[in-house]
């Protein structure tokens, strides 16, 4: 069983950016992300939380590469719409791929009595994976929203291109069972309100 997402569960939203679709930066001339539907099941899902009145919490890039645009001073650092920051969000600014790393997001998390974290954003296998991979060596009981995310196509060591959904899938199965449990949108949906008893929660690494 998985139990109800309650008042000590954060969603935090990595990375919602809109310099994340300037996909031939991050790809190459032949680049492309996968799931166009990632930024609206983050909305509905943020939706959600917020009716519910749970805590969110944002990370925000602010990159170190000089032609990055993941950048906050340039219009392509800013918020893709309708996954705007509000006052009561915890949010920290990185530089690095992990949200924990030079920022206090387990420091306010924790003050804010949070001890579980549903997790969506950008990219899969770069700042997602790096911060579900931290989530749970910290002892966050971690949720992966798996179509609430986007990879980007990537190179590898010898020169083979791997698209970007089999980067995608093979992120997810990288961290699922090991650093978090990976669940959909519909299925974080329903635990927003209640227990899922037909599910397993498989976190490992405990």
């Amino acid at each position: 069983m998985i139990e109800k997402f309650d008042k000590s569960t954060a969603l935090l939203l990595v990375d919602v950016q809109e310099g994340v679709n300037d996909v031939k930066y991050y790809g190459g001339p032949s680049g492309k992300r996968n799931n166009d539907s990632a930024e609206e099941n983050m909305r509905c899902l943020l939706t959600e939380w917020r009716r519910l009145g749970k805590q969110v919490a944002f990370t925000r890039h602010n990159s170190r590469e000089l032609h990055s645009p993941l950048k906050l001073s340039l219009e392509t650092g800013k918020q893709i719409e309708g996954l705007d920051i509000h006052e009561p969000d915890i949010v920290v600014d990185k530089d690095v791929n992990s949200g924990f790393i030079g920022t206090s997001l387990e420091l306010e998390l924790r003050r804010s009595g949070i001890d579980r974290l549903v997790v969506m954003g950008f990219y899969t296998n770069y700042c997602i994976e790096t911060t579900v991979r931290m989530a749970g060596n910290l002892g966050f009981d971690t949720y992966l929203v798996h179509d609430a995310c986007a990879a980007i196509n990537t190179l590898g060591h010898d020169g083979t291109y791997y698209e970007a959904d089999l980067v995608h899938n093979m992120s997810i199965a990288s961290l699922h069972g090991e650093f978090c449990t990976a669940i959909s949108k519909e299925v974080a949906m329903k635990l927003c309100v209640e227990d899922c008893l037909e599910l397993e929660r498989v976190q490992g690494n405990e």
